[in-house]
């Protein structure tokens, strides 16, 4: 295929701009679920994104950046410049969302080059050491490491493998958690490598009423391509919800201006997939979920001032595999692994060092359907052709022959990196150098009559325990054999009391079910109904068990009750396992 040339607004593509001495500050954010049409800078009416805006203002935008279409394969494509199913990232839940160990991450990179690392928000690769955040390469974590989050006000989330609870909105706390770590940093000395995965606009929809109080009656006049499926109030929060992030990403900005950083502080925004409703989003085809282009496409906008041009647009395709590598060469450290990496170096595109460009291929994958994306042309899921210049909403497929590379290239990459055998890895247990093991319902299974309290496990619990016959099961790879402190965070009715029993093999720990501790549903999470396949939530406290021994090796984790004194046992949330150092 002939090169594509790079057409970069205002910007010679002779200059040369040197890159400074020092290593310049690292902050990303990355959204949940925002559509690429969700922004002002791409022309929504609807939106109020200034200081998200700015960014595209003030730097670079990338005019066909494209993503996965569901969550966590995304975040493995940022973490590593690899193709999320080369790192054994599947799927978002039940293990399948999972970053391989032996990945070497972005942050690693930067860790390695003696940067300050933290990471405050929705991790999504992976809840147990050693897939948590902080055995990928940052020193601090805040957030929560699962797909979705069914709790937005006062949530209680981890800190370092701490479970602790804030009062506030989550994108704010996430917000003053980084701000915090960026002051801290600077006080150190150390240049930081700051990454913000908001969760922010997915669902529930919870938005602060100040946000939600502007955008409440607001008339909605871009409609979304598929005309009647949009709900325009769920159309309304997520605007609210963005707009409460935009007001999150100032703060972080102003605050990076404050500390004299603006000038050495190299700025991304993004999102990881296409918008999770149907809504505007410039008459593209798809939204989250399908591998067309509006399933894939995300804004993507770059900021370093004194180096990047302002209102430089980069017409290259491009996406979140291109990410690691782009960045260590920004920022001249050495990236860390040897396996090949899948994405481009894109700096000489930002830096305005190179005319011509190849073309390329971007294959995308979504359960069974796969697609590829050239400067001109995308493949479909079906094997439909189409002209993405001429036709970019994929209303009148072209002459299929023309096609044939691309369908021979889908084919032989499907071949290459999408057929693996089904997830079977247990949940590693026991790692000294972090003691702590969740074990969240999403995480286990039920047996008998015990079932999750919604469909979508990410943000659930276990309820319906009302027999003896009834077990919660987690499939566990034991790492030191030892003594584990274990804690249930459970909710029961009265009469409390029953007696439960843990076991692993041989090992057992009996323990009751009290005092009762019965809550209500909470009444102040929903701006507007939440899906019914996501659980409303409840606050779970955390109930001591005691200790239980666990011998090295893999096994079922079975939690039974062998006594019930009252109609059911209690409804759970987590168990967690802590082993005791000697």
């Amino acid at each position: 295929m002939p090169p594509v040339r790079c057409l970069i607004s205002v910007f010679s593509a002779l200059a040369v701009i040197t890159i400074n001495a020092a290593p310049p500050n690292v902050l990303i954010f990355l959204a949940d679920d925002a559509g690429w049409g969700d922004y002002g800078h791409n022309g929504n009416l609807l939106a109020h994104t200034p200081n998200i805006d700015s960014l595209a203002r003030d730097g670079a935008r990338f005019d066909r950046f494209f993503v996965c279409s569901v969550c966590a394969p995304t975040r493995a494509e940022f973490l590593t410049g690899r193709y999320h199913a080369r790192g054994g990232v599947r799927g978002v839940s039940l293990g399948d969302e999972r970053l391989n160990t032996d990945e070497r991450t972005i942050a690693d990179a930067f860790r390695a080059a003696g940067y300050a690392t933290g990471a405050f928000g929705k991790w999504h690769n992976g809840s147990q050491w050693p897939y948590h955040p902080m055995a990928r390469g940052f020193e601090e974590y805040y957030g929560f490491t699962s797909g979705h989050w069914g709790e937005y006000v006062d949530p209680p989330l981890e800190h370092n493998g701490k479970i602790v609870r804030e009062k506030g909105y989550i994108a704010d706390l996430f917000a003053a958690h980084a701000i915090d770590f960026m002051e801290r940093s600077v006080a150190s000395g150390k240049p930081f490598f700051c990454y913000v995965p908001f969760n922010t606009p997915h669902s529930p929809w919870s938005a602060p009423e100040e946000n939600w109080r502007r955008y409440r009656d607001k008339s909605v006049t871009q409609l979304g391509s598929a005309g009647g499926k949009e709900v325009l109030e769920e159309t309304r929060c997520a605007h609210a919800m963005l707009e409460n992030q935009d007001e999150n990403v100032g703060r972080m900005l102003k605050r990076v201006d404050e500390l004299g950083l603006r000038d050495h502080t190299i700025v991304l925004y993004f999102s990881d997939n296409g918008p999770n409703t149907w809504r505007w989003n410039g008459g593209m085809k798809g939204k989250k979920g399908s591998v067309d282009e509006g399933g894939l496409r995300s804004t993507a906008l770059l900021r370093w001032p004194g180096e990047i041009v302002p209102g430089t647009v980069i017409e290259p395709i491009a996406g979140a595999i291109d990410l690691l590598p782009t960045f260590v060469s920004l920022c001249g450290i050495p990236r860390v692994g040897d396996k090949p990496l899948d994405g481009r170096d894109l700096s000489p595109l930002l830096l305005g060092q190179g005319a011509e460009w190849p073309d390329r291929m971007i294959f995308s994958k979504q359960n069974k359907n796969l697609s590829v994306r050239t400067q001109r042309y995308r493949l479909d899921a079906a094997g439909a052709l189409f002209d993405m210049m001429r036709d970019p909403g994929q209303t009148i497929p072209v002459d299929p022959s023309e096609g044939a590379e691309l369908r021979k290239a889908l084919q032989a990459w499907s071949q290459e990196v999408v057929l693996a055998a089904e997830d079977e890895r247990p949940i590693p247990v026991g790692y000294p150098e972090f003691p702590w093991t969740p074990l969240p319902a999403r995480d286990g299974a039920g047996e008998g009559g015990v079932k999750r309290s919604a469909s979508a496990p990410n943000c659930s619990y276990f309820v319906n325990w009302k027999s003896l016959e009834d077990v919660m099961v987690w499939d566990v790879d034991v790492r030191t054999t030892g003594s584990y402190e274990v804690i249930l965070y459970c909710t029961a009715p009265e009469p409390a009391g029953a007696t439960v029993e843990l076991s692993f093999g041989p090992d057992r720990l009996a323990g009751k079910i009290a005092p009762a501790w019965d809550p209500p549903l909470y009444t102040n999470q929903d701006t507007i109904s939440r899906p019914k396949a996501e659980s409303p939530m409840k606050e779970f406290r955390p109930l001591t068990l005691g200790t239980i021994h666990l011998a090295q090796g893999r096994g079922l984790l079975r939690l039974r009750a062998t006594e019930i004194p009252g109609p059911s046992v209690a409804d759970v949330r987590l168990l967690t396992l802590t082993l005791q150092q000697p």
